[in-house]
């Protein structure tokens, strides 16, 4: 072989060493691309794992004793709740702090949707009242929707010489600080409606608090305090029996349970201050998660068990959707901010 064929053929030589190695070389990178490809696809969720939730029961928190309207709400949906989602939905109450002690649980648990909350107005009401609080009632959460309102009466004794809303506020104009309003919970949506009232009508009354609406009412019943907001579900029978006069309702419009007692609004342009009951998921609750809940608690407010209870409560279903209810949330927090700066009030 002469030194020109040797170097060709060395030539040769190097050159399918290079394409092998090429070889080589890419079919290593096409591996660890496909091996990274494989680990994402390890770890992201499958459609099948989204249509897994629920995977255990659920537990849905109250801030509030058994018993009240927070917690009937809660209860009546959660038994409904449970049909559509095929596991188990409980309640169980967390009562203090103005419903902050369950909020604060729900808020630092897992985001998957096994741990929820029904709140009620405090939720927003909190957001000033308490100086510092150990979640942001905003950001910490995932609204999924509102579950219902419910309206107040603004009752009062037999004995108190004015028959209906416009003789009251010019009875209180003119006797500032001589008439009480009986409060079941500083910082509560009937304490605040108090308070709106007040700042609405230019009157003064002094607020007498109470552990409790119950207590409260059955202190105005006996004279002790003259008037007081009560849920329709709490006064209504004293009303009906006519035990208490009623001066107005804080819906916008008259209840069918009492057409007769005017919408406060129809005196006092403007006023409003309706309870709300909503439910709440922690903060980055997935959004499939957060639509299958929606879609459940939706479900629950339709059914007629669900809306014969509401009725007989004075509770209006809402089932918002979740866009609508946190938007809602921040501009409640805004509102009742107002109040709360104007009543002074302070957290017991």
């Amino acid at each position: 072989m002469t030194n020109s064929e040797s170097t060709r053929s060395g030539i040769a030589s190097d050159e399918a060493t290079s394409k092998v190695n090429r070889r080589s070389n890419s079919s290593s990178a096409l591996l660890r691309v496909l091996c990274v490809s494989a680990f994402a696809l390890f770890l992201a969720p499958s459609p099948a794992a989204a249509q897994s939730f629920p995977s255990k029961p659920i537990r849905i928190l109250v801030g509030a004793p058994p018993g009240g309207t927070t917690d009937t709400v809660a209860r009546a949906v959660a038994a409904e709740m449970s049909k559509t989602l095929g596991q188990q939905v409980v309640v169980e109450n967390r009562s203090g702090a103005g419903g902050n002690v369950a909020a604060d649980l729900v808020a630092k648990s897992a985001p998957d949707g096994h741990t929820l909350l029904v709140s009620f107005t405090s939720h927003t009401i909190n957001a000033t009242l308490y100086p510092k609080l150990p979640f942001d009632p905003v950001a910490d959460f995932t609204p999924i929707t509102m579950l219902t309102t419910s309206p107040s009466l603004l009752i009062g004794h037999p004995s108190l010489p004015a028959n209906d809303l416009r003789e009251l506020i010019a009875l209180l104009k003119k006797n500032p600080g001589k008439y009480n309003f009986g409060i079941g919970a500083i910082g509560s949506s009937l304490h605040l409606a108090g308070e709106k009232f007040k700042m609405d009508t230019g009157t003064y009354v002094v607020n007498i608090p109470y552990r409790g609406s119950a207590p409260a009412l059955q202190d105005l019943l006996a004279g002790q305090v003259e008037l007081m907001f009560v849920s329709p579900a709490v006064g209504g029978a004293q009303l009906k029996a006519g035990k208490v006069k009623a001066f107005g309702v804080t819906s916008p419009k008259r209840l069918a349970q009492f057409p007769e007692v005017p919408a406060i609004g129809e005196v006092v342009r403007g006023f409003e201050s309706n309870a709300w009951f909503g439910l709440f998921g922690p903060a980055k609750l997935p959004a499939d998660v957060t639509r299958k809940l929606y879609e459940a608690a939706r479900a629950a407010l339709a059914s007629p068990e669900v809306r014969k209870r509401f009725e007989l409560e004075a509770l209006e279903p809402v089932g918002n959707p979740p866009e609508e209810f946190a938007r809602f949330v921040r501009e409640d927090i805004q509102r009742w901010a107002k109040v709360v700066k104007y009543s002074g009030a302070k957290p017991e």
